[in-house]
């Protein structure tokens, strides 16, 4: 296997694994309530963790700052609004955990950001190979 295809896949765990951490692990109250308002603090938070454990999987991969840092700040945008749609429309639904729809927004949720990855590791090799 070549060094950028192990690479790459070191990166992909590297997101994955940070993704766990951010989404499961280390989320807070203050985090998770009130989601469905566009200005919250918590989100903002959140979302940097994302933005944050994003810059340390880059980063243990050699990626230089130059590419890491507009990578993180676009990542931490996306995220935060990703969020706040899921936020915002399973609250104006009255959803909770019991409703198969909740889990469908949060099916859909979980996807974006996994698109979100997609498209990083696209840029990321584009980058590499430039």
């Amino acid at each position: 296997m070549s060094e950028s295809a192990s690479a790459l896949l070191v990166l992909l765990c590297l997101l994955q694994a940070k993704h766990m951490f951010a989404d499961y692990f280390l989320q807070t109250r203050i985090m998770l309530d009130g989601r469905e308002t566009y200005v919250h603090f918590g989100r903002f938070l959140h979302a940097g963790v994302h933005a944050a454990g994003s810059l340390l999987a880059f980063a243990l991969v050699g990626t230089p700052f130059a590419f890491i840092i507009p990578v993180i700040l676009i990542e931490w945008a996306v995220h935060f609004h990703i969020d706040w749609l899921k936020g915002r429309y399973t609250a104006t639904q009255k959803l909770t955990p019991a409703d198969a729809a909740f889990w469908r927004a949060a099916g859909v949720d979980q996807a974006l950001h996994q698109l979100t990855y997609v498209v990083m590791i696209w840029a990321w090799l584009v980058y590499q190979t430039n």
